[in-house]
């Protein structure tokens, strides 16, 4: 969902966010991953503004939830990010809510900076964490037609064996 309405979100739906991140399973527990909430208006602007492309809802949005972690404390901390990055788009939907997920690893600004550099300026977060995504919600300002399940490719599951049939 890249569009959204101006209505905000209620503390409940926001703490039911953040619990369901909080969740989120980690390698060894290492719970290596750590979480910014903005609602801020203006930061959320700023935000829209990482990516050349495909980031600019971001300033629509209710809310944005910064996903990191730390290297240092966990080899597959990208995995784990991004297993709470979905948790959490998966609890706004059970919300009702809409959510986008917005790369922030290994992607830049439109003037060239990366855009994991640009997001600690902008949220002054420390140097040892990494911004793996940002996740914009909010309420749904347009409805999506259903995933035509006629359009499935079964052909990519394989049984027991790849190819096995």
């Amino acid at each position: 969902m890249r569009k959204f309405t101006g209505e905000e979100l209620t503390q409940e739906e926001v703490v039911a966010l953040m619990k369901a991140a909080l969740m989120a399973p980690t390698s060894k527990r290492s719970n290596a991953w750590q979480f910014v909430v903005v609602d801020d208006k203006d930061l959320l602007k700023q935000l829209s503004l990482c990516k050349e492309q495909a980031a600019q809802f971001i300033a629509d949005a209710a809310l944005a939830v910064v996903v990191m972690a730390d290297p240092l404390a966990s080899d597959v901390w990208i995995e784990d990010a991004a297993i709470a990055s979905i948790y959490v788009q998966l609890q706004a939907e059970d919300l009702g809510l809409g959510s986008c997920w917005v790369q922030v690893r290994e992607r830049f600004t439109a003037s060239g900076i990366p855009a994991n550099d640009y997001v600690h300026d902008v949220l002054d977060i420390p140097l040892q964490l990494q911004v793996l995504s940002i996740i914009a919600i909010g309420h749904k300002g347009m409805e999506r037609k259903p995933f035509d399940e006629a359009r499935l490719q079964w052909e990519k599951i394989h049984l027991n064996k790849y190819g096995g049939k």
